[in-house]
């Protein structure tokens, strides 16, 4: 088998573990939690070499997931292999994994730690699985990269829209202006030509009335 043993721990305290046959891997793999316990980090992917082995460790959130794999096997593989137990077990346990004594689970999730190293070790499909998982998950980033895009763009239309909208504001109040200044000036040019008007009329009165011998216009009127 290309996976030969695997753990699930919290902290140093193993909760469930399986080996495919006789081996030292789980006592290297308690050094090796004592070791991922210490770091300073929450998180970790790491993976260790020992002899022709190499031990993979995928801790989150509290959760440390482990596993002894031949050098051949790869990382892809191993690492896949850690993602689906870890989220099978918070699945099945949920918070009792945080408080749970040691090997409380063991009976029961080490058969499913045996099951799923020999599918993962021994059926071709389970890199074919995880090469889709990983093109699914590409694609998802390109998605979401693309929506980040879209988005960017509804924000750009956006400002355009409200850029036009105040072109248009400003063009209605542009319009109302002018259409004041014309009454404007046609009612001064009204004024201007009616007082044109009663000028040139008293001009002509106090022409008639120099004219006609008096303002009453006698010699005119006759």
């Amino acid at each position: 088998m290309a996976i030969q043993y695997s753990m699930v721990a919290r902290g140093v305290v193993v909760l469930s573990e399986f080996n495919s046959g006789p081996s030292n891997a789980s006592s290297i793999a308690r050094q090796i939690l004592e070791k991922v316990a210490a770091a300073a980090s929450n998180d970790a992917h790491v993976s260790y070499s020992q002899d022709r082995h190499v031990f993979h460790v995928r801790r989150t959130d509290g959760i440390t997931v482990l596993c002894m794999a031949d050098e051949t096997a790869g990382r892809r593989v191993p690492f896949f292999f850690l993602e689906d137990i870890h989220g099978r077990f918070v699945k099945t346990y949920g918070h009792a994994c945080q408080t749970a004594l040691a090997y409380a689970m063991n009976d029961e999730f080490s058969r499913v730690l045996d099951q799923q190293m020999d599918f993962y070790s021994t059926d071709p499909n389970a890199d074919r699985i995880n090469r889709i998982k990983g093109e699914m998950s590409e694609v998802h980033n390109i998605m979401i990269e693309n929506i980040d895009k879209v988005l960017e763009r509804g924000d750009r239309l956006e400002l355009l829209v409200d850029k036009t909208a105040i072109m248009q504001g400003n063009t209605i109040r542009f319009k109302r202006q002018a259409r004041r200044f014309r009454n404007s000036v046609w009612w001064q040019n009204i004024k201007l030509t009616v007082t044109l008007i009663f000028l040139l009329l008293v001009i002509i009165y106090v022409i008639l009335s120099f004219v006609c011998q008096g303002i009453t216009l006698p010699s005119c009127i006759r």
